[in-house]
């Protein structure tokens, strides 16, 4: 018995239905409509300490519709795909439509946007994984942790999944454009003990195709490792230092950038590089650029949420804003025209003057090396920044001891001015890609 459904028998029935839908829009006087349909199958697989915990198996399904009466508009969802439920879910959001003040900014992307031919993207990988098998390897991951160094003394469970989706989009300008995708991840997280106390990390590997995953084994030995290496924290004197970012926390910083530079924001005027365009924000060594056809990668994407194609481009080109991030709504609240981001961005890589890790080290000299932080301290308005954090304490470009409860500190302005040097240590693991990214100069509070 398969217990994963395969994805790809649901494609054709769900641009069929999407076609209905818009009908059933057009048959009920909107003058425009667009839905987007999701299907995701799959299965999890979670072992604690040796034993199965948890196994889950997900079929979902979710229809997302919006019609347009003029300028007004209404949007519904179901998740039911039965003709009753599709009529009474397209009846609510005409019933939202008629009720709605006009704006002059809703609409559909322009029909000349949308793309005649879908780019091979490479996204599709199906994995023939059963229950057995994704224990199995849960199993191997967290043992090869617990066995790494006897101060791994518990876990947390370490797990294997395995997705499938279908995407749909469509709309009444005769655009119905689909894609297949898959994901897989295997993740450990692990505990470690001394005399000082317990510290918990973790590590995961995740690829559109199972069998570029790193393996099992190095999942949990990479756990282990991170886990050990923070015993016995430190604590800091508090003064303004050099702070390097782990390539898993300069991810925070670019979406912060993001959220800046996005359409939402700036016609609302709530964040910090209002009118930004073709000005510096970044050091000028450093670019943020969008790549949204790049086989196999977990951010490509041939069409946006608006049916938009996608394409190559940098929204920061060696410091300076070149585009915003744009869907056709804020473009045209702006008096742009949209950059093909509705639902956000595609494959985005952050770029600059490129060091090994080691040589930033060197370039730090004395300061702080992040690898985690804690809590929600960014505001977007005026960009100030103050994070907790945890990491390592470095002084003549050597690690020296682990480091925790530390408060760092600046304007985000301030900081993106202030990119030193960016390592050769992308993480590929996200949508967003990022190295390791040294800033000259932030207040380190500790003791």
């Amino acid at each position: 018995m398969r217990e994963v459904i395969d994805i790809r028998d649901k494609e054709a029935e769900l641009k069929a239905l999407v076609g209905e839908i818009l009908q059933e829009a057009q048959h009920r006087g909107a003058s425009s409509a667009e839905v987007s349909v999701t299907q995701d199958t799959g299965l999890s697989v979670t072992v604690r300490k040796g034993e199965l915990e948890t196994v889950e198996f997900n079929q979902d399904r979710s229809f997302g519709i919006t019609v347009y009466f003029g300028q007004s508009k209404g949007s519904a969802s179901t998740s039911d795909s039965s003709h009753a439920a599709i009529q009474d879910t397209v009846s609510r959001a005409s019933d939202i439509a008629r009720y709605t003040q006009d704006d002059p900014c809703h609409g559909l992307a322009d029909p000349d946007l949308m793309p005649t031919v879908l780019p091979k993207l490479d996204l599709f990988h199906p994995m023939d994984l059963d229950t057995q098998k994704a224990t199995e390897l849960a199993e191997a991951c967290e043992a090869e942790g617990l066995g790494y160094d006897e101060r791994v003394t518990n876990s947390d469970g370490a797990q294997v999944n395995t997705q499938q989706s279908c995407r749909v989009y469509g709309n009444s300008h005769g655009f119905i454009g689909s894609y297949l995708a898959t994901r897989h991840g295997i993740s450990c997280m692990l505990i470690a003990e001394d005399a000082n106390g317990m510290q918990r990390d973790y590590w995961y590997t995740v690829n559109r195709d199972f069998d570029a995953l790193d393996a099992p084994e190095a999942v949990g030995r990479t756990a282990a490792e991170r886990a050990v290496a923070r015993l016995s924290p430190q604590k800091v004197a508090t003064g303004t230092f050099p702070v390097l970012f782990s390539a898993q926390m300069a991810a925070g910083l670019v979406g912060h950038l993001l959220g800046a530079i996005s359409g939402g924001a700036l016609y609302r005027k709530s964040s910090f590089l209002l009118d930004s365009l073709n000005t510096q924000v970044l050091s000028e060594h450093v670019s943020l650029v969008e790549e949204p056809h790049l086989p196999k990668r977990l951010g490509s994407a041939a069409f946006d949420g608006e049916g938009v194609a996608t394409w190559d481009k940098a929204f920061i080109d060696r410091g300076v804003v070149e585009h915003y991030v744009l869907s056709s709504y804020s473009g045209r609240k702006l008096g742009l025209p949209t950059t093909g981001n509705a639902g956000g961005v595609h494959n985005l890589t952050l770029s600059g003057a490129t060091q090994t890790f080691d040589d930033l080290l060197k370039t730090l000299g004395t300061g702080l090396y992040v690898t985690e932080l804690m809590g929600q301290g960014a505001n977007g308005v005026t960009g100030d920044y103050s994070r907790g954090a945890s990491g390592f304490w470095v002084e003549n470009g050597e690690i020296c001891y682990p480091v925790d409860e530390i408060t760092i500190a600046s304007n985000l302005r301030q900081m993106y001015l202030d990119v030193v040097a960016v390592g050769d240590d992308i993480d590929e693991r996200s949508n967003v890609r990022t190295p390791s990214v040294l800033i000259g100069a932030m207040t380190v509070a500790g003791r």
